[in-house]
Formats: structure tokens, C-alpha cells, sequence
């Protein structure tokens, strides 16, 4: 399997051979040029060791990989904050609360088990720049790595009270009302697919006030027992148990806790697309201002958006360019329709914790099912679809065939190509995360959108054969 190096960390499967694998060189390269960066960025040139913050989801290869990383850090002179096992955007709190100058989360987020990552943050606590991780792949193929003397060597400490922390921040919100939710006496059932979210959903749940919860799939084991990705097909059993316990609400996270998925309380999917939508809702009812979604996400939260006042700007795919064009615009909340809520009042980073509490809040004041909530909302429908990359699929090509064929139309090309007609749209781009192309197409029917991402698709194959 390939390794993938993009803005969204460096990824590849555990147990294969040479350099196109997560194999431990590989591993020990990556963290040394990461480290390298780090030093060269420190904050204010201190004589101090600089700090790097570490923390992992519960997949099979993370103590392995944890080791390697933790190993390395300390050989190149970095002190270490290990956070054990932690969600992604709780590594990201407790980076600006050690005033580290940079993190690490091994975590492959949705892929299958025997995927791992190194996700890269800066002193923010935010992900790096496409620049920046340029600048590290740079410095990762060079290999020039200066290594420690054994008296620079760095320090390992550990840390468990950030999950706390997180939940404090969360909890002190003021658009987070803890009276609200444990009036409502909530039973909610949670699927957190044998990961972190086990350990930190629950916790959170109950200092909400959450009347009951019913785990699935809580065990963070790492042994996960169906697809990790929170899709539809993925939580028929999160969707049964939800109908058979009389349940409010169906909770499902990804292996980092950063995605978030809600299913209604007669068994149907709440959207993962909808997450996004409701939260901003709550948000822009209480609070003016701008909203961002990336170009995969659907055209509803820009309706929601204008109808409370507001405006709606789009970024590319990738947190890191959500984030940057929600700073950009000020916006009060944003994210991507893959069920990520960034919430800027608490940190720029997607946090299904905090989803988890502004959208149980919101149900709340809400006072009807959360179907109910749903049917508020514009109702468009997504059909997402891949196709795998092979040697003689020449992507560029593709993309600039379907993009000669479609040039009377609305296009749009920050990020492969999205087609606008009227309020259909779809959207071709290469994964950063998998070796695919993404052909995602919204329409106000089910059938409009599986009926323009197939004409898509032949075109593609169209375009292949005449190349």
C-alpha cells in the first residue's frame, strides 16, 4: 500500500516491507524530520528543549508506533508530553496548554485497522501548513538529521489529566447549558467503534447530565468490529439498538474523535452531513456571524447561514484550509460535512466532543425529537462515491477532460474540480487520505444525485479511453 503524505499527516499500513509502508524506518524518518522543523521553528529560540505533545487512538499498532515516535523525540533532543491514549482534538488542547511547540496524533482517523499516522501540529495545536509539511518532507528525504549527545538526550513524561481539561473547556462554554440537557433525562445510545471515544464520550456524556448511556462498542481494544468510518452502512447496529432501547439519540464517532454522526430516535441517520448544519444553527442563532464548510460539504449550511443573517464562505478539503479561511472570515463555526465541527471559542480544530455538547444543548432548547430537528433543515440528499487510483489513470488528464466538457458551466478548481448547475452540484478530487478520487454529488433528490455522479462517471471513463 502506498504511503500518503499530504496535509492531512503521513499514513500508510502496518506490516509491509519497503519505503511505500508504515514501516518503523519510515516512522523514525518522519519524526526525525518533524523534530528538525520543530527545532529550527522553536518558539522565541529558547535554551530550553523544546516540546513536542504525543497521544494515540486505541488501534492495534499504537503503543508500536507510540514507542518509535516517543524514541525518536528523545533522540533528537525533544521533551516529551505523552497524553497515552487520547483524541485527536484533546492532543490539540493540551499542545497550547503545555505551550509546547508542536504535537503528534498516531492515529489513522477512518481507516481500517491496520492503517496508523503521524497527524503534525504546530505550537498552535493547530495542523501544519501545506508549507510547512512541504518543508518536512523536504528534510525527510534529505535525511540530514542532527541526532542528540547523550546528555541533551530528552525527557518522556506522562500526562492523563488533559481529557479533563477538554471536557472543563467544554463545559464552560457559554452556549453549553448543562441545566438544559439533564432536564431532558437524555437516553443515548454510543458507538465508538473499539477506540478512544470508549474512554472519552462517556465521560463527557455523563458531566452533561445525560440521563442514561448505552455503550456499543465502547471497548478500546483497537480491535475495531465494523468499518471505523461513521457512514450510514457502518451503524446499522448503532441504528437498531437506538429503536430497540426507546433511545433520544445515536451517538457514533470515528477512532479519533473528531468526526461525529447522529442517528434519530426512530432508527434513521440524522446525516452525517447534517452535523454540521444542525450545530451552526444553534451557533448562528445566538451569535452573529460568517460560517465555512469545505467543497464536499453540503449547500445547506450556506442556506442556514444566509437565513440567520450571516455570510458562507467555501475552502478547500483539508482541516488546515478550512481552518485558515474561517480565520480569514471570522467565522463564528465551521467544519466539514464529514460530520467535523470546528468550533473557533474553544480551539480551530475538528472536536466531535464539543459537537457533541452544542448539539445535545441545542435538542434540548429544541424540546421535540430529534427527527423533528432534522425535518427543520433543507433537505438534499449526497451520493458519494471513489474510484481507485491505478498506474495507467492519469488524474490530471482526467480532471482536465471532465473540466473541457463542462466549461459552459460553474466550475470551480481550488481543489480538483466542482460543477455547479443551478443547486446540483458535484465535486472530483483526489483523497488525502486514500489512493482514490472522490466523486461526491449533492442533489434535492436522492436520484438527481446518484443520477449525476454516474454521468460523471461514464464521462470519466470517456475521457480515459480517449487519452
Amino acid at each position: 500500500m502506498t504511503l500518503i503524505k499530504s496535509i492531512s499527516g503521513i499514513r500508510g499500513t502496518i506490516g509491509s516491507n519497503g519505503t511505500e509502508s508504515l514501516t518503523p524506518t519510515e516512522i523514525v524518518k518522519f519524526t526525525a524530520a518533524y523534530a528538525s522543523w520543530v527545532k529550527r521553528n522553536q518558539k522565541g529560540k529558547s535554551s530550553k528543549k523544546p516540546r513536542v505533545v504525543i497521544g494515540r487512538d486505541a488501534r492495534l499498532s499504537g503503543t508500536f508506533v507510540r514507542n518509535i515516535i516517543a524514541g525518536t523525540l528523545q533522540g533528537m533532543g525533544i521533551d516529551v508530553t505523552d497524553l497515552g491514549l487520547a483524541t485527536t482534538p484533546t492532543v490539540e488542547i493540551a499542545v497550547t496548554g503545555e505551550k509546547a511547540d508542536g504535537g503528534i496524533i498516531i492515529t489513522a482517523s477512518h481507516n481500517p485497522k491496520n492503517w496508523n499516522a503521524l497527524k503534525l501540529l504546530n505550537s498552535k495545536g493547530e495542523f501544519i501548513s501545506e508549507a510547512d509539511g512541504k518543508d518536512i518532507l523536504n528534510i525527510a528525504e534529505a535525511g540530514h538529521f542532527e541526532f542528540a549527545t547523550v546528555n541533551s538526550l530528552g525527557e518522556i513524561k506522562e500526562d492523563n489529566t488533559y481529557l479533563q481539561k477538554h471536557i472543563d473547556l467544554i463545559l464552560n462554554l457559554p452556549l453549553v447549558d448543562v441545566k438544559a440537557i439533564q432536564a431532558k433525562k437524555f437516553k443515548v445510545v454510543l458507538d465508538a467503534v473499539n477506540s478512544v471515544g470508549g474512554i472519552a464520550v462517556p465521560s463527557l456524556l455523563k458531566q452533561l447530565g445525560v440521563d442514561e448511556i448505552i455503550p456499543l462498542y465502547c471497548e478500546p481494544t483497537g480491535d475495531f468490529k465494523h468499518e471505523a468510518e461513521p457512514l450510514p452502512e457502518n451503524l446499522t447496529e448503532l441504528s437498531k439498538t437506538v429503536e430497540r432501547n426507546n433511545a433520544h439519540l445515536g451517538i457514533a464517532v470515528d477512532p479519533d474523535v473528531d468526526r461525529l454522526a447522529l442517528v434519530c430516535e426512530d432508527g434513521e441517520m440524522f446525516g452525517e452531513e447534517y452535523t454540521l448544519v444542525a450545530v451552526a444553527d444553534y451557533i448562528l442563532k445566538n451569535k452573529k456571524g460568517s460560517s465555512v464548510s469545505n467543497l464536499s460539504s453540503t449547500r445547506a449550511l450556506k442556506d442556514i447561514t444566509i437565513k440567520a443573517g450571516g455570510s458562507y464562505f467555501p475552502a478547500a478539503v483539508g482541516e488546515v484550509n478550512v481552518v485558515e479561511t474561517m480565520k480569514k472570515n471570522n467565522a463564528v463555526i465551521g467544519g466539514e460535512g464529514n460530520g467535523g465541527i470546528i468550533y473557533p471559542d474553544i480551539h480551530y480544530g475538528r472536536d466531535a466532543l464539543v459537537g457533541i455538547a452544542l448539539f445535545l444543548t441545542h435538542l434540548a432548547k429544541f424540546g421535540k425529537s430529534t427527527s423533528m430537528l432534522r425535518a427543520q433543515y433543507p433537505n438534499y440528499h449526497i451520493s458519494k462515491n471513489k474510484i481507485e487510483l491505478s498506474p495507467e489513470l492519469n488524474v490530471d488528464k482526467v480532471l482536465e477532460g471532465i473540466k473541457k466538457k463542462y466549461e459552459k458551466h460553474i466550475i470551480d478548481t481550488r481543489d480538483g474540480i466542482k460543477l455547479e448547475f443551478d443547486k446540483d452540484w458535484i465535486h472530483l478530487r483526489r483523497s488525502n487520505t486514500e489512493p482514490i478520487i472522490r466523486i461526491i454529488a449533492e442533489g434535492d433528490s436522492r436520484t438527481t444525485a446518484e443520477n449525476l455522479a454516474e454521468k460523471i462517471m461514464q464521462d470519466i471513463s470517456e475521457v480515459m479511453k480517449n487519452r
